[in-house]
Parts: structure tokens; sequence; C-alpha cells
């Protein structure tokens, strides 16, 4: 019968035990020092070998045929030979997955009374013990405290922290390190070589990112390959065997980021959809794929982060040289909310478009000092396309990072210092742009941008002062504060105001002074009908209205707030006025 990969090339020394040498190394001391603990914990994600190392150090105890000077089992006794195969009486392996009740923990308590019947010790393999019920563990308690001389518990689980602390107490835990890319590597070209199979680099760098760390996993889907292809693997037939995407597929977005292209990536969700692709799977690959750009971007020089083989760790640093780090940042943030997302959408290829869409529009972001160098300039702070150099071309390192250079405003200071004859700004506004222009234009923009109150708060600004680096917004000196723009509101007119008079100016709002003179009223920009609003006859002075006192209705119509209602709900009239009580 065919015994699989997986077993028939598991470890019958601990010298064949792949990276787990701070294991071996305690377990061979504490054998050769006679120094065993009654109780033993073997944590670490599946695959890593905790099984196979509770086996060996049952083979190393119990071994006839071992030699005094060395700890490795002889693998030739019987006691060594019924162990491999399962069948020794004095190790009992027990799956705590299917017995976990308080019932099948009485009776490997009752077991262990008795004393082995040939070998020097009985050890109890617990497989998954985090499956144990409260019941279980607390039966388990004070046999575990005090064993018989003659008893070894080994406890194995994938989730450490599910073991109560009483437990973790009274045994010795080790934790069970993940395979590395290269070790995992090196051991399927060993195995390969044994099996008289021949595998690229590329097929075996597949195969790894398959297994996640565990080797098992890795030499499954090696037995899986080989029954899939023969003595010839390769990668591209192993992406189709496994459902893994296609390079070209993730090129492909990276492209459509990079030419600002939403069709190619429309496109390429459309083919995944048909090809029957996971895009829950896709998503996954495609952020390990803006990390890998990330990690070579950051650290061209460890190429061991980057779990690929080295043609592929050469064209991703090709890739990645035409992005900054910001950008992949960026990047990667936006697919892994995607990837979050997919776990709960009902639909997925919605998601997904959405998600390249993201992606697309985020590579036309300029950086926050691109912005404001071309507002200096007095240039549109447009984003500058990014385009990765050709794919011939050599990878680009990271050049070592060092003091960081000047910024927009220390270049633009030293740009001022140098022009001694430089003249101080004007204190006029350019002759062609008048304040009513910049005023209609402004509350023009403000009100595209959703902003209808602050448009309003404008629209009573009685003078306007127009300088070469500030706009001061002047109102009437009974105007209440909150009726002027402040904070938030002051920034965004900045912006505007900048944009509108073509270069950089602080806005300020201030209270009309004393005795000076009033511009022309603020024109109006798409205001709603006037016909709720009346004048006060110009001979008839205008007051506003107080508590306990009558005014008539003009008057009343033009105080500041009411005056606002009426703006803010066209159509509405003031028909009625009455005196506080």
């Amino acid at each position: 019968m065919y015994t699989v990969i997986a077993r028939k090339y598991r470890p019958q020394t601990f010298s064949e035990v792949v990276n787990q040498e701070h294991i071996k190394q305690t377990l061979r001391n504490a054998i050769d020092q006679k120094r065993l603990a009654h109780g033993y914990i073997f944590s670490g994600q599946r695959g890593t070998g905790k099984t196979t190392m509770a086996r060996l150090l049952a083979k190393s105890l119990n071994c006839s045929g071992r030699p005094a000077d060395s700890v490795e089992p002889c693998g030739k006794c019987s006691s060594c030979t019924e162990i491999a195969t399962g069948t020794a009486v004095d190790v009992i392996e027990i799956d705590a997955a299917s017995n976990r009740g308080i019932d099948d923990i009485r009776g490997l308590r009752e077991n262990a009374r008795y004393a082995p019947s040939r070998d020097p010790y009985k050890f109890f393999i617990v497989d998954e013990a985090h499956q144990l019920t409260k019941e279980a563990w607390n039966a388990l308690l004070k046999t575990l405290e005090e064993p018989p001389p003659h008893v070894v518990f080994v406890l194995c689980t994938t989730e450490a922290h599910s073991i109560p602390q009483t437990i973790v107490s009274r045994c010795q835990t080790f934790a069970f390190h993940n395979l590395g890319f290269e070790e995992t590597v090196k051991q399927l070209q060993h195995i390969c070589q044994s099996e008289g199979i021949s595998a690229t680099e590329e097929a075996l760098a597949v195969i790894t990112q398959a297994g996640e760390g565990s080797l098992r996993d890795s030499l499954s889907t090696l037995d899986q390959a080989i029954a899939c292809c023969g003595t010839q693997l390769d990668g591209p037939a192993l992406r189709q065997l496994l459902g893994v995407v296609t390079t070209q597929a993730l090129d492909e977005v990276v492209e459509a980021v990079t030419t600002q292209s939403p069709e190619r990536a429309l496109a390429l969700v459309d083919s995944l959809v048909r090809e029957g692709q996971n895009l829950r799977n896709f998503a996954a690959q495609l952020a390990r794929h803006f990390r890998n750009l990330l990690v070579v971007k950051t650290a061209p020089n460890s190429p061991q982060l980057v779990e690929a083989s080295r043609a592929e760790r050469e064209r991703i640093a090709t890739v990645a040289a035409g992005f900054s780090e910001e950008d992949l940042t960026r990047y990667l943030q936006i697919v892994l909310k995607l990837y979050q997302e997919l776990q709960y959408s009902p639909q997925p290829r919605f998601h997904t478009e959405l998600g390249l869409m993201k992606l697309i529009h985020a590579g036309r972001l300029a950086s926050i000092e691109d912005v404001l160098a071309r507002l200096e300039g007095g240039a549109d702070p447009a984003p500058r396309p990014r385009r990765p150099p050709p794919p011939d071309s050599p990878p680009t390192p990271s050049a070592p990072r060092g003091p960081a250079g000047p910024s927009p405003f220390e270049r633009d200071q030293a740009r001022r210092s140098s022009e001694p004859d430089r003249k101080p700004p004007s204190t006029t506004p350019p002759p062609s742009a008048s304040d009513d222009d910049f005023a209609s234009q402004l509350i023009a923009s403000v009100e595209a941008a959703n902003k209808n109150m602050l448009a309003i708060h404008l629209e009573r600004v009685a003078a306007w002062d127009i300088r070469a680096d500030s706009v001061t917004a002047n109102y009437p000196t009974n105007t209440n504060a909150v009726n002027m723009p402040s904070g938030d509101d002051l920034r965004l007119l900045g912006t505007l105001a900048s944009q509108i008079l073509g270069r950089p100016v602080t806005f300020r709002a201030s209270l009309l002074r004393e005795g000076a003179p009033a511009a022309s009223p603020t024109p109006a920009v798409a205001k709603p009908p006037a016909t709720s609003r009346q004048s006060s006859p110009p001979d008839s002075p205008a007051q506003a209205p107080t508590s306990g006192s009558l005014t008539n209705i003009g008057t009343l119509a033009e105080n500041p707030e009411i005056a606002d209602f009426v703006r803010f709900f066209p159509g509405a009239k003031i028909e009625e006025q009455k005196r506080k009580s």
C-alpha cells in the first residue's frame, strides 16, 4: 500500500527534525542528564513536528538498543519499530478532539496507575489537547501534578492559550517555530531528489507558499503535485492545480494602477470570475504581492523577508522601483480592507471591483509636499503620473537613508533670502480682480462645496481687504461672532481664495472698525427671490429688535439671524410679530 510522503519522510531521529534546534537541544540534555519532566506541553502551528517530537522522546527513553553515549534512538529494536508504526503498548496516543470528556480522562488516569508492560516508561501523548473540557482538565489535574514515576504526559496543541494555567504551571512548555521559506524549499528539494522528481525553483516556491510555514502541508501539496504532473513539476501547472492566481494577473493589477486604467481592472475581475477563482483568495494573494513590493522597496538588502524564488524577487524589485513607499503603503491598506470586506460580502465581485477602483484612484493622489510646492509656485496641484521602469531594466536598489532634504518651506525661505532687492509685498489687490468679482467667485465656490450657511455668512461682508498675502472679510460692527467663519471654515476659504487669486493667501474675518467706509454690498450669487426681505426707508434708521420692543416688519427683516433664516428657506415670509411678555 502506498505511503504518503508526509508519513514516509517523518523524522525518525532528533537530527532529522527541521528548524527546532532549541527544543532538540533541551530534550537531548534532559535525557543525557536524566532530568526528565513528568509533563510537557508542545505548542505551535500545525505540521511543525509536535507529535513527531513526542514520539522521538518516547523512542529515546524506551529504546533498548540505544548506545550509552548517545540520546538518538536506534530505530531497530522492537520498541522503536512499534512506536514508529503506532502499535506500542506503552505509548498511548489520544485524540482529544474525539475523546474530550471526563469519562475518557478517568480511563486514562486509571491506566496511568499501572506499570508499563515492557518498557521503562509509559507515555501518554494527548493530541489537540486544547479540545478537552473543563471537567476533563479538572480530572487530570491531580494526576498530572503527582504522577507515578514511570509516567510521562505530552500535551500537543495548536492553541496554547486555551490550556488552563493550572495545567501549564505543572508542565514544561515548548513553543515550536514555523519553518522558514528557504528551509522548506531545501527539504522539498531533498525529497524530490530522493523520489526522482524534477521540480523547478518556481514550482518549489509555489508549494512552499501553499504550506504557509507547515512542512506537513507542503509535503501533502507535493504529493498532490506529483500525482497531477508526474515527475516534471513547473510553476504554471501547479498554480492552476492549486487555484493560485497567476503572476500575470497580479502584474495586471499593478499595470492598471500605473496606467490609471479602470477598464483593465474590470476586465481582470471578469476574467477571474469566469475562471471560477475565489475572489477572497485573489485579494489575499494581491495583499501578499503588495506586501512583497513594499518590503523590497524598504529593505532591498534583506531578501529573506520575501517568500519567493530568486527570479521572482528580482522581478518584484524591478516593479517596486517605480513606486514610492507611501504609495505602496496606501495600496496595501486598501487591499487588506478589501480582503476583510470580502469575508462577509454577499456580492464579492462588486466589492472586488470597488476595491480595484480605489486602488486606481489612490494612484492619482498627490502627496502633501507636492501640493504645497505647486501652490507655492502658482501651479495647479495635479498629481504626477507614476510609471514603473521597463521590465528589462535592472532593479534599482533604494538609496541608503540619510538626512532628509530641505522641505518646500525651507526652499522657499532660501529663495526669498537670496533676493536682496526683493520689494516688499504690495498691500493693494491686483488691478485685474475687483472686490465684487472676487466675492462672487468665492461665494460660488463655497456653494459648489455644499457650504450653504458659509455662503450666507459671506453675503453679509461689508468690506473686503485683498492684499498680496491675505484676504480679510470685514463684517458690520453689530455682527454676532457665530455668524462669522472660523476654524475649518477659515482654512477652506483660504484654499478657495488662493485658487481664485492664483497665489497663496491667508483668510481672516474681522469686524469693521468704527468710522471705516463700507464697501458696496457683497453681490449675491444664485440667491432666492428676495420677496420676503424688505428694506427700511432711507430716512429711518435701522434698529435691531430688542426684547420687549415692537418694531416694524422692515426692521425685523434686516436682523441678520432672521435674514439668514429667510434666505435658507426660500419663500418664507414674516407675517406677524408679537411682543414678548
